[in-house]
């Protein structure tokens, strides 16, 4: 017999994840040419700015070069206009030169002011395309397969030359369902459930049963439902300093800290199955035995979690269930969680075999 005590346990939720990097870049060229050189290994891991593609600069180089001609060319006749101003401004005091010409060499100053403004951002144009033909890495990441080989000429922005993904950290998203989501709210409103004051941890085990060192925390609740699958998206950030995950990876998660007050747990043994659903047998006045429907929400290790049925105080039969009927006397044992199930079968059959008295439930060992 085991008399309920309510007591505050942890709060079990575990879904299934997928992981997906934390970031994710595709990499394309911003220049038309062809493909010389690919220096990166693929698969690997790369800083950023790592030189990833090279394509022909030849054309590039040289607009770049003509640019600085005429940059040079349109800085040169700014300076003549200045000088040309300069002394057309003294001569005018002295009444030497007419307004006109003044006004004439303060346009001609201002058009080679506006020349070289051109010529300037014409040279940036030129040295950015010509930077374009080298194309690194814009993040620190394990980049991917090369889509495309030496040799291979490219238009622009519409071909995808490879990816790059950072995997430290990574994400795992999940997403529970509507009916858990509305459970959540409605035990955390009427606090059958605490959340913990800090950024709620998740855990992660793997498909071999391991559990990953490192614990996440939830970063991202989505605002709304999924339409298509009435789920809410969720995602947690782990740190991956060993590539344990992989973008696409999926395993199983579940929240620390969550904790439910006055719990009522029984062992799981305790629990029965009828036509009208989950009950437990109880002793009541006299030691008799009567049924108690009860509503088991979810597992706590080897015991269910009794949201519905039960109350502090009540005694609950654990062991030789099978021997027992509604409205039967019977002589408690108290139960004792470290089982001989040897012994306790032994024990059970002493018990039972004398039918001249009422038979005991033995609910221990």
């Amino acid at each position: 017999m085991l008399t309920v005590a309510p007591e505050t346990v942890s709060a079990r939720f575990e879904f299934v994840g997928q992981a997906a990097a934390s970031r994710r870049v595709e990499v394309r060229p911003q220049v038309a040419g062809v493909i010389v050189a690919r220096p990166y290994a693929e698969g690997t891991d790369v800083p950023k700015g790592a030189l990833l593609f090279r394509i022909d600069s030849t054309t590039y180089d040289a607009a770049y070069r003509s640019a600085l001609a005429q940059l040079a060319d349109a800085t040169a006749r700014w300076a003549n206009a200045e000088r040309n101003r300069a002394r057309l401004r003294a001569l005018l005091d002295s009444r030497a030169v007419a307004q006109k010409d003044v006004d004439d060499a303060e346009t001609a100053y201002d058009q080679g002011r506006a020349a070289v403004q051109a010529a300037q951002a014409a040279v940036d144009r030129a040295k950015k395309e010509y930077d374009d033909t080298f194309i690194r890495a814009e993040i620190s990441g394990r980049v991917g397969r090369a889509l495309l080989d030496l040799g291979a000429r490219v238009t622009g922005p519409s071909d995808l030359l490879t990816t790059i993904e950072q995997v430290d950290p990574i994400y795992v998203n999940f997403s529970p369902s509507d009916q858990e989501v509305l459970r959540w709210r409605r035990d955390i409103a009427t606090r059958r459930l605490l959340l913990p004051s800090r950024v709620l941890a998740v855990q992660v085990t793997l498909a071999d049963g391991s559990i990953l060192p490192d614990t996440g925390l939830l970063n991202f609740v989505d605002l709304a439902l999924q339409p298509t699958t009435g789920t809410l998206s969720l995602r947690a950030e782990f740190r991956n300093r060993r590539h344990v995950l992989l973008p696409g990876q999926f395993v199983r998660l579940h929240f620390l800290g969550l904790k439910r007050p006055d719990a009522i747990r029984v062992p799981q043994r305790a629990v029965q199955r009828g036509l009208a659903g989950a009950f437990v047998y109880v002793l009541g006045d006299s030691n008799r035995v009567t049924t108690r429907e009860v509503v088991a929400t979810s597992w706590d290790r080897d015991a269910w979690l009794i949201e519905q049925g039960l109350r502090g105080g009540d005694r609950v039969v654990v062991d030789g269930v099978q021997k027992v009927a509604p409205g039967q006397p019977a002589t408690p044992v108290a139960y004792r969680p470290a089982t001989d199930t040897s012994a306790a079968g032994v024990g059970d059959s002493a018990v039972i075999a004398a039918p001249s008295a009422p038979p005991k439930i033995k609910v221990g060992p």
